[in-house]
């Protein structure tokens, strides 16, 4: 980088630093006038203890083990005759680093199935590859390990208000939104998810690479609508590179639940089109709870396939600029595009006790790999809660992952990735404590 570009960029890192001041000032100066702007957040940290990976066991500070760390601000108009105006920004933020991104606790490791070249099916040695294949590939896992296919992580991980960010209109029919929000499908997973997506316990979380669901998405347009105990909603999005030319990548989702006398059950779907335009990732989620005094029972079921995996052009751009040739890049996209792919069935049960300060959780998850591969995973564990208060709790949360023979998932929490285990068939056990306080 020259010298002009150094300074243009501590310009432009000055400039984003006065934003973000500003903004601040200008939400507490809102919020102390009443004029409906709230500053708000959540930090979430503690101490984890990972075994199962290539490093042994790991312990280490982490941000985000119920849930992510954020702060953000919101506010609402009364428009009159029913109407309001509406906006939030939220941002992410890892209290254990002050970035607004994380690392999974294996690193830059991928599971054995996208980074040996026997199980990607190519041979020891390729035509115009100066070094051994598996060499190769040693080199160039790391940077696909930084690219979007995680949550997290990746170009996209460096956005200032990354969690949510959108202005809306509510009628009395129903509101209409517009921005980077959460997705129909993930409302319902977090809807019918005993953990509430919370912990390295949640369902989602043994099958974080590839994601089998997108959480937000950004320039999406939504209507929304509750009433009667019916809630539901309807969203169509341009995806994260939606706005240039040459993108074609789209989002159609919706959901739909139904709740009344301690009774819930709901309906979500996802489904998205890649850069190319093509049919991606479709997820299915369905649901259903049910809460009687202190104990809540739920259950899910979640259908994923992808035959056109998005963000190929990443990985033929990666190979590309490490061989200088085109040919070799398209060759190694194709074999990823291939090893992408994704069919298989998420199932969930759990249950939930809570009396007084105290909430006890217990779940079991299973992920049927329908794929020729067949990197099967089943994770249970449990997890406690102790209100010190209305807005600040201690957590402990103890939590098995039991890898088939081709399965390698190691646990995460809320707020990051878990990543891989050493090899494949190697099971992992996560011990994790940490305090919780809202803001």
């Amino acid at each position: 980088m020259t010298t002009t570009h150094k300074i243009q960029s501590k310009h432009r890192a000055a400039r984003a630093v006065a934003l973000a001041s500003a903004l601040c000032c200008a939400a507490f100066a809102h919020a102390q006038t009443g004029e409906g702007v709230t500053l708000y957040g959540l930090a979430d940290v503690g101490i984890t203890s990972t075994s199962g990976l290539k490093a042994g066991r790991v312990t280490q500070v982490a941000s985000g083990i119920m849930e992510g760390s954020r702060w953000g601000m919101k506010g609402t108009e009364d428009l009159g005759g029913g109407y309001k105006a509406i906006f939030t920004l939220e941002a992410r933020v890892e209290l254990d680093t002050g970035s607004n991104k994380s690392t999974p606790v294996s690193g830059g490791q991928l599971s054995d199935r996208y980074s040996k070249a026997n199980l990607l099916g190519l041979p020891s040695s390729i035509p115009g590859l100066p070094i051994p294949t598996q060499d190769f590939l040693d080199r160039l896992v790391p940077g696909l390990a930084a690219q979007k296919f995680g949550v997290n992580v990746g170009p996209y991980g460096d956005r200032f208000f990354d969690r949510q960010a959108f202005v809306g209109l509510i009628t009395p029919v129903g509101a209409v939104l517009a921005g980077r929000m959460y997705t129909p499908a993930f409302e319902t997973n977090a809807m019918f998810d005993i953990m509430e997506t919370q912990s390295g316990l949640a369902a989602g979380q043994i099958v974080t690479f590839p994601s089998i669901l997108e959480i937000r998405q950004s320039n999406a347009i939504a209507y929304r609508i509750a009433k009667d105990g019916f809630a539901g909603s309807l969203m169509y999005a341009l995806g994260d590179r939606g706005e240039t030319a040459n993108d074609s990548s789209r989002m159609i989702a919706f959901n739909a639940s139904y709740k009344a006398n301690g009774f819930a059950v709901g309906l979500g779907h996802n489904a998205t089109k890649n850069e190319a335009g093509k049919d991606s990732l479709k997820s299915t989620v369905i649901g259903a709870s049910m809460t009687t005094g202190p104990h809540k029972f739920s259950g899910m079921a979640i259908q994923i396939t992808d035959d056109n995996p998005s963000n190929m052009g990443d990985i033929e751009d990666a190979v590309f600029g490490a061989t200088g040739s085109r040919g070799l890049a398209q060759s190694i996209r194709g074999t990823y595009a291939e090893a992408l792919k994704q069919d298989g069935r998420l199932y969930h049960i759990g249950y939930r006790y809570t009396t007084g300060p105290h909430t006890i959780s217990v779940a079991y998850n299973t992920f049927n790999d329908k794929r020729p591969y067949n990197a099967d995973v089943d994770s249970y564990g449990a997890a406690y809660t102790y209100a010190l208060s209305k807005r600040t709790d201690l957590n402990a949360v103890l939590v098995r992952y039991d890898n088939g023979d081709k399965g390698q998932v190691a646990p995460g929490g809320n707020g990051y990735i878990g990543g891989v285990t050493a090899s494949a068939g190697t099971d992992s056990t996560a011990i994790q404590l940490g305090i919780r306080h809202r803001f």
